[in-house]
């Protein structure tokens, strides 16, 4: 590092002037050391040094530069160069290179008080006879290039068809109640008799469902629709898809 400190300064002010400052500090250094250093054949680690930083850098640039260290490393491995992880991140510190830092993912479902919770309706029998029977809801996101992107969906059981949507870029608290309004509208101007119906939606405090009782969920969104009821349960329904 002296020797270097003293490259770095010797076109502004002389090699000699910089070793005389440097005189009586912690960084002092013989003249005779300074030229040995600079005369003496480069080590075996600051060649493999070299090497390893010319590859790294290739490896950084042809992923976009996202990757990371350990990512990096793997892929020196899966190249058959052999290389302690710790070598591989002082050698991207040194060389100014990092990785993309991802976001903490978003926590989209926060189980709700057990005593706000409605019934679990289905008892885990995620399946129906008929259309318009049996319809689960769940929230998801999507990273993208400009932050991440919220869905709200509401599926059919019967049919495994999304019946209603909705795509937000901020976790608002009705995002999964206005995805089973569309449901509603959808289906009821295709002429769908929607009494006994059952919404099913995972344990969460998104979407209203669990901050307001029953009767008053079906109430604001059916209105005299008075057949739709509402359950929930602490697992998710996995078996969603369009």
């Amino acid at each position: 590092m002296k020797v270097e400190f003293v490259d770095s300064q010797r076109e502004r002010h002389g090699v000699q002037p910089v070793l005389q400052a440097l005189e009586d500090t912690p960084a002092q250094i013989a003249p005779s050391t300074y030229y040995a250093a600079k005369t003496r054949p480069a080590s075996a680690r600051s060649r493999r040094d070299e090497e390893l930083t010319a590859v790294i850098e290739r490896i950084h640039a042809e992923n976009y530069g996202v990757y990371g260290a350990r990512k990096i490393w793997h892929e020196l491995h899966r190249r058959g160069v052999r290389v302690a992880r710790c070598t591989v991140e002082r050698l991207m510190r040194e060389s100014g290179l990092r990785g993309l830092l991802r976001d903490k993912s978003p926590r989209t479902t926060r189980p709700a008080a057990e005593t706000s919770r409605p019934a679990d309706l289905v008892k885990r029998d995620f399946t129906a006879a008929g259309p318009n029977q049996l319809w689960v809801a769940d929230l998801t996101y999507v990273r993208t290039s400009v932050g991440w992107v919220y869905a709200a969906f509401v599926l059919d059981v019967h049919s495994r068809m999304i019946v209603g949507w909705q795509v937000s870029t901020s976790l608002y608290t009705d995002l999964a109640l206005d995805a089973l309004k569309m449901a509603i509208w959808r289906r009821e101007n295709q002429g769908a008799d929607l009494g006994g119906l059952v919404h099913h939606s995972d344990r969460g405090v998104q979407g209203g469902f669990n901050r307001w009782s029953q009767h008053r969920v079906a109430g604001a969104i059916v209105g005299v629709r008075q057949g739709l009821r509402l359950g929930s349960s602490s697992r998710e329904f996995s078996g969603a898809g369009c």
